[in-house]
């Protein structure tokens, strides 16, 4: 899934800084993820393993991404063991999530 097709135009990342980002969560998805489930057609949830420095990672990926991409709602939830990480958006951008949980999901397989 190098193809980047699926990032919105609504995304002010530059161009050239979008792989870079997006490598960043799939190593997070890759190393981290534990379970992934859709609530909602607009809402994904993400549980992540915690450990050291896990929750700093997490919550600055979503500050630089919400930065640029508002169509993002993120909400972090830490527990003793894990990270909870839901994502929403709005109906115009459920392509958007449905192309995230998948890139997700084929990411999380590979741990």
């Amino acid at each position: 899934m190098s193809d980047l097709a699926w990032v919105p135009q609504s995304c002010t990342l530059p161009t050239k800084e979008r792989p870079l980002r997006v490598a960043e969560w799939d190593a997070l998805f890759s190393e981290r993820l534990t379970s992934l489930s859709r609530m909602q057609p607009l809402h994904l949830r993400l549980e992540l393993a915690s450990g050291e420095g896990v929750e700093d990672r997490v919550r600055d990926l979503v500050e630089r991404e919400s930065g640029c991409c508002s169509f993002f709602t993120f909400t972090t939830t830490s527990g003793d063991d894990l990270i909870r990480l839901d994502i929403s958006v709005d109906e115009a951008h459920a392509a958007v999530l449905d192309a995230l949980a998948a890139r997700t999901a084929a990411t999380g397989e590979h741990r």
